[in-house]
């Protein structure tokens, strides 16, 4: 296995690569017979981890055109199964064809005794837990031969073995696995609000020069609580607090996920003009 890379400063090797959206199907006439104003795309990786036909075709396309980055649904790097190394290899295959900026996936676990549970669960946040998922990082990492960004997710229940705060857990495991962090503002939204931490403590504890990416997506308000959904536009609450994050952690590149209820184009690309407007408005705050 390669030596893993440990630049001296944790962000230095990776492009600045702006505003960018989703990689979805229902937007590929869109994106490749015209010239949208969107910097990068990230594709699902699972979605492209074939040995051909169209979606295959069409991300060889896109990343013709365009930067791109590959942002995983499966590898359950928090979960107690054997990581899966076939998959792992299917996903370095397809590195190697799309030359990724980047290769990210969630800070969760999803597969037990071998089977799927098409979910992003949390993980308890405690040294044990610390210790297991650093180690498994560092496999992926020696395996793919790159550094991975790990996501924060949404979450609606907490395990009682939890002794600190995600935060914390996030930032600890990027300094010991040398990895870097994917912040999904939507989440730390969503989050805050069903569990009642501040959202601003979650920013302020997490290691600016580790965080590579951010998510921004919209959610369903049941009331009671809320839900990571993807399926409408980004909430003015959820820009408030991209602001802040924008001003702690710099001109971090920044995308819209968007996977159901799906808007006409023009909408989406309006609304990626709006993050590019939020971005530009806290840089220019001072200090």
């Amino acid at each position: 296995m390669p030596e893993r890379h440990r630049p001296q400063e944790p962000r230095r090797d990776l492009p600045r690569l702006g505003f960018g959206l989703g990689l979805r199907p229902e937007y590929y006439p869109d994106i490749l017979d015209g010239d949208p104003p969107v910097d990068w795309f990230e594709a699902i990786s699972e979605n492209y981890m074939v040995d051909g036909g169209p979606p295959l075709r069409k991300l060889d396309q896109v990343a013709e055109r365009w930067p791109v980055v590959l942002h995983g649904v499966s590898l359950s790097i928090g979960g107690s199964d054997p990581l899966d190394f076939e998959y792992l290899a299917r996903l370095k295959a397809l590195a190697r064809r799309a030359k990724p900026a980047w290769v990210s996936d969630h800070l969760c676990w999803s597969r037990h005794n071998g089977t799927h549970l098409h979910d992003l669960l949390p993980i308890p946040f405690n040294d044990e837990t610390l210790r297991h998922v650093a180690s498994r990082v560092r496999q992926v990492q020696d395996f793919l031969g790159r550094r991975i960004l790990l996501e924060n997710v949404s979450s609606y229940i907490e395990w009682r073995s939890s002794t600190m705060a995600e935060w914390k857990f996030l930032a600890r495991l990027s300094e010991e696995a040398d990895c870097l962090l994917l912040l999904d503002v939507n989440n730390v939204y969503v989050s805050a609000r069903n569990h009642g931490f501040a959202a601003e403590d979650f920013l302020n504890g997490l290691p600016v020069g580790r965080v590579a990416q951010m998510h921004l997506a919209g959610h369903s308000d049941t009331g009671a609580f809320i839900i990571d959904t993807h399926d409408a536009p980004i909430t003015d609450p959820v820009f408030a607090l991209y602001r802040k994050a924008v001003q702690r952690f710099g001109p971090v590149p920044s995308m819209i996920e968007r996977d159901d209820n799906f808007p006409p184009f023009a909408e989406l690309l309006d609304e990626l003009a709006r993050v590019r407007r939020e971005a530009a408005a806290a840089l220019a705050v001072p200090a």
